[in-house]
């Protein structure tokens, strides 16, 4: 039984994934056939941001329904997989489809009549592989197989969850739908042209040596579905009396486009011109120009047919033969469309052909929070929070589409009209789905503004949702006391034992009105060593509004940890009173 959907793409795109897939099924001595298969070989775009997914699923023979699993397996993780954001890595793609399925074999078995019985409910092994870009990545668990065939040698990359307790007796230590909670091996391993896959059900493995399937595979390389055909035949000669199933997996092409040839794509469209006010630019009337930067030109325009005001932005000038920066520079629209919140900033939708290279977004009448602390020095604990609230969430719109924005600081907020914070600015934001794919253009992981920036990035580490909340914890800092928690030294701390010795200044002083336990907060969301941070942007937020009891019960700071230097100067004052009393 198998699942199979091929887009085949064409010969004159020689720079695409291409792959040769032979597959074969058959009950061999078994009454039925339990065992399902499938591959799925997307058309682009989704080539390139999804990979191609293959799958083998192999029914327990102790169940009656163990057919219904593993095609329900099989059928869901290629069909779901796709389904998946873009913006996700691989891992968190097939993990998410992958628990959902087994949450529902496992609910099936226990609303059923075998419910205290595992072993006949809806059970099966899995090993599922996506090649995406030049790298596979392998989920697996039970003991369907998977080997890489690669310089005459067949290596077996997956691990056999079964546990032996006597020599002629075993069962599965690990399964789909076999416990509520799924545990399941991942590993991703580079690829290379030529490299061959095999994965097969322990109907074939347990009867016939690796040579022959080497041979096999070797000897009909033009035609895969034959080999896989001789080497099920071959087990089922030599005794098997399980169900028989064999996937080969051949890398054809692999992605390998060079700097130029992608310059090229992105600047398909002509570069514009630097506009004017009052210039008519592509179905818009240009009013003014709001700012230029190294990186863009940013105007303010009306969208003729529409009557409303839009930001056009277009390429800097200077870096126009830059691959990398164009990349990032059309990146920033693509991440835009993709999320959904109030306190991001919108793209315009596109209701036109574009004749230039530029992007258009919604236009925010308001200020920037760096505007905004100059005319509010000092503001309510509560206005900060409802601030701070709705940066939170606009993160944890990129968080769950695992982005990393990494670049959050006061000039990249904007605050309307209406009192509504966005976050704007994408340039340095992350994509997991995206650094997966193999490129030539050097993505350097770009900094932000280094006072906002957390420190592991200094350390040349990569960042997590963690860093965005370092950033937005020394924001909400800098809102309650217009300074910095470590003032500039963190831009100067580029050494684990530099940052060890970075130290928090603490809020809290005799005229201060904000209570000690919002300074303990902030010194938790701000520390230098990122597992001691908050591990949720929702504990952060829960706890600006309510006291933690960890923090309740910590004593007043010492003078010295608060004001060293009000403290020195009051030691020096009474050293100077007691050498004057002494003195006389």
């Amino acid at each position: 039984m198998f699942y199979k959907l091929e887009h085949r793409v064409s010969s004159n795109m020689p720079s695409q994934l291409k792959v040769s897939v032979g597959q074969y099924s058959d009950k061999g001595r078994k009454q039925i056939n339990q065992d399902f298969h499938g591959v799925y070989i997307p058309e682009e775009p989704q080539l390139t941001s999804k990979g191609i997914a293959i799958a083998l699923a192999d029914g327990i023979s102790s169940s009656d329904v163990g057919q219904v699993a593993s095609q329900a397996t099989v059928t869901g993780f290629l069909d779901d997989y796709f389904c998946t954001s873009e913006t996700w890595s691989v891992k968190k793609s097939a993990q998410r489809v992958l628990t959902a399925t087994n949450s529902w074999l496992y609910s099936q078995t226990q609303q059923g009549q075998y419910h205290y019985d595992k072993d006949r409910g809806y059970v099966c092994t899995l090993s599922a592989m996506i090649i995406k870009s030049t790298t596979a990545h392998i989920f697996h668990l039970g003991d369907t197989r998977i080997y890489r065939l690669r310089d005459n040698t067949l290596e077996q990359l997956t691990k056999d969850h079964r546990l032996w307790v006597s020599q002629d007796k075993s069962y599965l230590s690990r399964a789909m739908g076999i416990n509520a909670h799924l545990e399941i091996d991942y590993e991703s391993l580079p690829v290379a042209k030529g490299d061959t896959f095999l994965m097969t059900t322990d109907g074939i493995y347990d009867y016939i040596n690796s040579r022959f399937m080497i041979n096999a595979i070797q000897r009909h390389d033009n035609d895969l579905d034959t080999a896989a055909k001789n080497i099920a035949e071959e087990a089922y000669q030599q005794g098997s009396d399980d169900n028989l199933t064999v996937q080969i997996i051949r890398v054809d092409e692999l992605p390998c486009q060079n700097a130029d040839e992608i310059h090229q794509q992105l600047t398909e469209l002509p570069f514009p011109p630097l506009l004017e006010a009052r210039m008519v630019f592509d179905g818009y009337t240009i009013i003014r120009q709001l700012y230029v930067s190294s990186r863009s030109h940013v105007y303010l325009a009306v969208d003729i047919e529409s009557d409303i005001q839009v930001v056009i932005k277009i390429p800097s000038i200077d870096l126009r033969g830059d691959a990398a920066y164009l990349e990032r520079f059309l990146m920033e629209e693509w991440i835009a469309r993709r999320i959904n919140s109030a306190h991001v900033l919108k793209p315009c939708a596109i209701t036109r052909q574009r004749n230039y290279l530029y992007v258009v977004t919604e236009y925010i009448e308001g200020q920037t929070l760096t505007q905004w602390m100059t005319d509010n020095p000092k503001p309510e604990i509560e206005t900060v929070r409802e601030i701070v609230e709705q940066i939170a969430r606009g993160l944890r719109a990129f968080h769950r589409l695992e982005m990393l924005h990494q670049d959050l600081r006061p000039e990249n907020i904007m605050i309307d009209s209406k009192g509504t914070v966005k976050i704007i600015d994408f340039g340095s934001t992350k994509v997991a789905g995206l650094d997966e794919i193999t490129t030539p253009i050097d993505r350097a992981n770009l900094l932000g503004t280094a006072q906002y920036t957390a420190p592991e990035y200094l350390l040349g580490e990569s960042g997590t949702p963690r860093s965005d909340l370092f950033s937005l914890g020394i924001i909400t800092y800098q809102m309650l006391t217009g300074k910095l928690p470590y003032g500039a030294e963190v831009a100067k701390s580029t050494t684990i034992a530099a940052q060890k010795k970075l130290k928090y200044i603490s809020l809290y002083d005799d005229e201060c009105e904000i209570p000690l336990w919002i300074d303990e907060t902030l010194k938790k969301a701000v520390c230098p060593n990122p597992s001691k941070r908050y591990e949720e942007l929702s504990e952060f937020i829960f706890d600006l509004r309510n006291p933690n009891k960890e923090f309740l019960n910590k004593a007043r700071p010492p003078l010295i940890d608060r004001n060293p230097v009000v403290f020195w100067k009051s030691v020096s004052f009474v050293l100077l009173i007691i050498v004057a009393i002494l003195s006389v």
